[in-house]
């Protein structure tokens, strides 16, 4: 195979791929053993007629149009890479009659995305902003950590349930006395407090104590989920069966050492403090770049292939369903309960993924106007950071991502650059209240 680049007229680029009689042969050979067991020839049992016998039966073309998608769907991709092209749409294909004994040239034309001027991406002004952390903030994070260590103690019989508690009860409910599905279970677990219930039913069982019955009255949200219940008033008759208190361990240097490498509490105030800065830092970071990339989509007009708007919706409508598969609820489920239909689920994405195509394409061309490149060294670096976060060896990670996915990681190196380099050429100016606050 021999790819050959021989120009491009606007966004289309046209190239040829050779073959030779060699690798047709090839071809129609891979053909015939795929598919000789469909064929019956008397005097042959299935699988066993020679090819040139179900040539002549069948005709002597018979493998060619298998033959011809084995070798394109083999040497299509090497001849991308090799040329260096990244089509965003399938190819436009020019077929030669397909000789036998010779071999042949296709010729393919196949667009691929515009190459942006992008115009004032230097000297962008923006606010600056910057996050504090508090000691409130440390505390928060510490108080976090006494609750995931925290234990429940059972307050006994007639323990009084006050918020935070964990009870445990029966109930039954019914709506105008009718008991409805869904309505009863014995045994079930709730915080009071976590809002995991219908709004004001756990503030009822505030004060209330173990083994005593009540009935709770409460109204379904208009937005609830089972259209039955939605707006509607029901009864709930409870048992409190048990009643747990939150004990939460002392913060000390003990608890220091038994969550983390500190020997003090001090210590790990002080580590917490740090994460905490480090990730206030970043967040800052973040919203200012978005304020530098905003600006620069403002300024500048660039006209969107549709289909790569098409195609990032496509992924747009595959994270989605992927999304809601770890809620255990599969794509067709939720057209189903949500009455939605898929077309309108891709109208709605529609205007984020023209965003979206929109700025890649205008980072992608800062990048390409300053010259920006990706090092081997780089993209080896960022398979090992990637390899090490998915247990994995460098090598083995490249090969299960293939030349396409690590061709792709390079251009994310390049557009990385693109991106802090606008922000730091960036002018960051003070924030109205800290002016206000300095004057």
């Amino acid at each position: 195979m021999e790819a050959s680049l021989i120009g491009k007229e606007g966004n289309k680029i046209t190239f040829t791929i050779a073959f030779s009689a060699e690798e047709w042969e090839n071809a129609l050979i891979e053909a015939y053993k795929k598919n000789k067991g469909e064929f019956r020839i008397d005097g042959f049992r299935p699988g066993k007629a020679p090819r040139k016998i179900i040539e002549r039966h069948y005709g002597e073309h018979i493998f060619d149009q298998e033959a011809l998608e084995g070798l394109l769907q083999a040497h299509y991709p090497e001849a991308l890479q090799a040329l260096d092209i990244d089509p965003i749409d399938r190819p436009e294909a020019d077929v030669p009659e397909l000789p036998h004994g010779d071999g042949f040239t296709v010729r393919f034309a196949v667009e691929v995305a515009p190459e942006v001027e992008v115009k004032g991406y230097e000297g962008i002004v923006i606010t600056e902003i910057e996050y504090g952390v508090t000691d409130a903030d440390v505390d928060k994070q510490l108080e976090q950590a006494q609750s995931r260590g925290a234990r429940f103690v059972d307050k006994g019989e007639g323990g009084v349930v006050a918020d935070g508690d964990l009870v445990n009860i029966d109930y039954a409910g019914t709506l105008g006395g009718v008991a409805f599905e869904g309505g009863t279970a014995e045994g079930q677990s709730l915080k009071i407090g976590s809002g995991a219930f219908i709004p004001g039913f756990e503030e009822q069982l505030v004060g209330k104590k173990a083994g005593e019955e009540l009935d709770v009255n409460v109204t379904f949200p208009e937005e609830y989920h089972a259209e039955e219940l939605a707006g509607k008033a029901a009864v709930f008759h409870v048992k409190v069966n048990e009643v747990k208190a939150e004990e939460k361990p002392e913060l000390n240097d003990e608890f220091a050492q038994d969550i983390s490498e500190f020997d003090t509490l001090d210590e790990l105030k002080a580590d917490i403090k740090k994460n905490l800065e480090e990730q206030a830092g970043q967040r800052a970071e973040a919203e200012m770049k978005d304020q530098v990339l905003g600006k620069i989509y403002e300024a500048n007009e660039v006209e969107v292939p549709d289909v790569m708007v098409e195609d990032r919706v496509d992924e747009m409508v595959r994270e989605f369903g992927q999304n809601m598969k770890q809620q255990g609820i599969a794509l067709e489920q939720f057209f189903q309960i949500s009455g939605q239909q898929p077309e309108a689920l891709r109208e709605r994405m529609k205007d984020d993924a023209y965003r979206q195509v929109k700025m890649r394409l205008l980072i992608a061309g800062i990048a390409r106007q300053e010259g920006f490149s990706a090092s081997d060294e780089e993209v080896e670096g960022e398979l090992g950071k990637m390899a090490e976060m998915y247990g994995m060896e460098p090598e083995g990670l490249r090969d299960m991502l293939g030349d396409y996915q690590v061709r792709l990681l390079r251009e994310d190196i390049k557009n990385r650059k693109a991106v802090d380099y606008v922000y730091e050429n960036a002018v960051a100016t003070p924030a109205p209240a800290q002016e206000e606050a300095q004057s």
